[in-house]
């Protein structure tokens, strides 16, 4: 039982940091997914949305959407995306709050920001 115990003392951190990568990863792909779809309107309409629910949905001149195959995804915590246009220092923000769902953070509840 004591060795049980020793085991899994060791194998769980490693277990976890791979989880909480794996999940930093999807966050990364499903964001490249978005940013494509970001420009894809953009093409189209000549601005980006005003928002994402637009790449599902819109009435704006020169739209050929959906831009998505499904609804808005949510991050790998349950989080929605945060998107901002204009955005602070590129043409938008697009943003997974991490594991906190909260703005900032560091290690696994920082930030995941598409650039």
């Amino acid at each position: 039982m004591v060795i049980l115990g020793l085991l899994a003392s060791l194998v769980a951190p490693t277990m976890f940091s791979k989880v909480d990568s794996s999940k930093r990863n999807t966050a990364v792909a499903q964001m490249q997914m978005l940013a494509t779809s970001l420009d894809a309107f953009r093409l189209d309409v000549g601005k980006y949305p005003d928002n994402l629910d637009e790449l599902l949905r819109s009435d704006r001149r020169g739209w050929d959407g959906p831009y998505l195959p499904r609804e808005l995804p949510l991050d790998p915590w349950g989080t929605p995306y945060v998107y901002r246009f204009p955005g602070q220092d590129t043409a938008y923000d697009l943003l997974s709050l991490g594991a906190d769902g909260q703005e900032g953070g560091e290690e696994d509840n920082a930030d995941i920001i598409n650039r």
